[in-house]
């Protein structure tokens, strides 16, 4: 079942986060267009904007509720009350992000995967979010792949390790090289100058071990879970 909170508060509005499961149904967007109206009004209220991911560092800013859908990118942001940025995933990283103390709050979503971080999406986000008017931001990470189980090459390895730091290198659980995407967005945000966030390195479900998440990975699900943030009026 998905896991929906209210991550923020101020006079005028409310933060939501929700990120979904197997059980909430696959939300990808090719999924037939009125089955999945029906699970996202289920997961989240008012008019979603979903992207066209590419694994890159393009960052679409939504200026009214429903703006940029199907826009070639992996970020979304918006000032907008009832506008829903979402992302899917079967592995890489969803994060939600957002601000309140600044002139007006903001929220974004980012889709991550290894080579999102090599192209800079959530620093990306990060600006776009900030040009909009955050200050303080805050942010959440989705269920992800852990590195026991994300096997990798050495030479990207390598390499995203000497752009973001050692701290991405880790070990699968039978001993090989592994990638761990959590503290490569840990990594990023940090070089964006945005502090840790409510979740750790650790702590959240890894999607090819917990069997409750949809994985390509582990089982070459075609199907996608989302990342979502919203603001709603008190």
């Amino acid at each position: 079942m998905a896991s929906i909170a209210q991550v923020a508060e101020r006079d005028d509005v409310q933060v939501w986060r929700v990120f979904s499961d197997a059980t909430d149904g696959d939300v990808g967007v090719d999924v037939d267009e009125d089955v999945l109206a029906g699970r996202r009004a289920r997961l989240a209220p008012g008019e979603w904007t979903w992207l066209r991911q590419v694994h890159g560092a393009d960052v679409v800013r939504v200026e009214a509720p429903g703006a940029g859908v199907a826009t070639p990118a992996d970020a979304c942001v918006t000032a907008a009350t009832g506008a829903v940025m979402s992302v899917v995933t079967a592995d890489c990283a969803g994060v939600v992000l957002w601000s309140v103390d600044g002139e007006r709050p903001v929220v974004g979503a980012a889709h991550a995967g290894w080579q999102g971080l090599r192209a800079g999406i959530l620093q990306a986000c990060v600006t776009e979010l900030r040009m909009l008017g955050a200050r303080t931001i805050e942010w959440e990470l989705g269920p992800c792949i852990s590195p026991a189980a994300y096997e990798f090459s050495e030479a990207d390895l390598s390499e995203l390790c000497d752009q973001l730091g050692p701290s991405l290198r880790s070990v699968t659980a039978s001993g090989t090289p592994a990638l761990d995407l959590r503290a490569g967005v840990r990594a990023a945000l940090a070089d964006a100058g945005v502090p840790v966030g409510r979740t750790g390195a650790t702590d959240v479900p890894c999607t090819a071990l917990d069997g409750e998440r949809f994985s390509w990975r582990a089982r070459q699900d075609t199907a996608r879970q989302t990342a979502a943030i919203w603001m709603a009026t008190p």
